[in-house]
């Protein structure tokens, strides 16, 4: 095994694993409507890639009622995982499954803990990766990110600062988190927002280019999806996005130049990210927010069971 500093233990955000009552119809969605394709199956759960290199984007598996199973990040080592376990035991976190082989379709070892605020969080060094990769207009490519609600950002939000990640942006309603590169990487990778509940907030997904998520739009609102916010340019991360609302409610995004920065970045406070009156973002086109899309955004809960959970 190799050494890896202790600050760049990870590498990106790999997966989001969900709990769905339809997992069949939630497959035909996000490979016919929102342009996934299948990577594997393992039982009744399907592991859905984009055109990246990742294993998978996506698993989903049945369940009574939607919830987010966990979040998986790639760390930068086997032997990062047990300094990664090691930080988060030391900061509020809770020991799920110690690091072992994974046996699900991707492979890898991971470890699996709890944040301070409950939600499931894994790591996984040596998985899978694919060669067939490259852009494909008007499908995905990566996770761009996740966000996450919390009823208080302001306590977590060291835990994940102790994992090696480092604030971006601090707006008014959410902390921007990024995962340190050897160069310049993603604006964030991680957000949470300011809220009263623990709900995951949405996912986004890395189209190639703007013009994919503008046609991803038409394509969505042509299959009876209509787009809940956008199109806009964020300020924070200064990409482009379209949100709306997929299977059982979860929130997904299309986004596309996402804001390449490094530790030469200043980080921006509430002060910094103001918009003038009737804007929401740079272009100032969109309307605001839906209120079914707001709505979406508090329902999709962590699961309870730590026997789910590894």
């Amino acid at each position: 095994m190799t050494s890896t500093p202790h600050d760049h233990l990870l590498l990106s955000l790999r997966s989001v694993e969900l709990e769905l009552p339809d997992v069949t119809g939630a497959e035909a969605f996000f490979t016919g409507t929102w342009h996934l394709a299948v990577a594997a199956r393992a039982g009744d759960t399907v592991y859905l890639r984009g055109t990246g290199a990742d294993h998978h984007l996506l698993a989903l598996s049945p369940a009574a009622a939607p919830a987010l199973r966990s979040i998986t990040l790639r760390a930068a080592s086997i032997d990062a995982l047990d300094e990664l376990a090691r930080r988060a035991l030391a900061h509020g976190g809770t020991l799920l499954a110690a690091r072992a082989p994974v046996s699900e379709p991707g492979g890898g070892h991971a470890v699996t803990m709890r944040d301070p605020q409950g939600r499931v969080l894994r790591f996984v060094a040596g998985d899978a990766r694919h060669a067939d990769t490259g852009d494909r207009a008007d499908h995905p490519s990566r996770l761009a990110h996740a966000v996450l609600n919390s009823h208080d950002v302001a306590a977590v939000q060291p835990f994940y600062e102790a994992l090696g990640m480092r604030l971006s942006d601090r707006t008014r309603i959410m902390a921007f988190i990024r995962i340190p590169q050897p160069g310049p990487g993603d604006h964030h990778s991680i957000a949470l927002a300011d809220a009263d509940n623990d709900c995951l907030n949405h996912i986004a997904f890395v189209m190639p280019d703007v013009d994919s998520v503008m046609r991803g739009g038409g394509r969505m609102r042509d299959a009876g999806h209509p787009i809940e916010w956008g199109p806009g340019r964020h300020g924070p991360g200064d990409n482009a996005f379209n949100y709306f609302i997929g299977p059982a409610g979860v929130v997904i995004e299309y986004t596309a130049e996402v804001e390449q920065i490094d530790d030469s970045y200043e980080v921006g406070g509430p002060t910094d990210w103001t918009w003038p009156p009737g804007r929401i973002d740079h272009w100032g086109i969109s309307a605001p927010p839906t209120a079914r899309l707001k709505e979406a955004q508090r329902r999709i809960g962590f699961i309870t069971s730590t026997e789910n959970a590894s």
